[in-house]
């Protein structure tokens, strides 16, 4: 389980609107890494809603998958 300070603090760190790119994600339809995207939002359970530029809307698992801000 997240804490709501740390869903808090992902919300400060991956506001609405910031571009990030993949560089990991352990999931079968991930998209490719490298893949550009947009966040969009953080849920209750701490993942990064994120609009991927190839139309994938998977999820970034906070402390599983990997994004950098850019």
């Amino acid at each position: 389980m997240i804490s709501k300070e740390m869903i808090k603090s992902l919300k400060e760190i991956y506001p609405v609107g910031t571009r990030v790119k993949l560089i990991h994600m352990e999931d079968i339809q991930a998209p490719p890494k490298g893949t550009l995207g947009t966040v969009y939002g953080v849920d209750a359970l701490g993942s990064i809603l994120v609009k991927w530029d190839n139309g994938s809307m998977l999820n970034v698992i906070f402390r599983e998958d990997l994004i950098e801000k850019i």
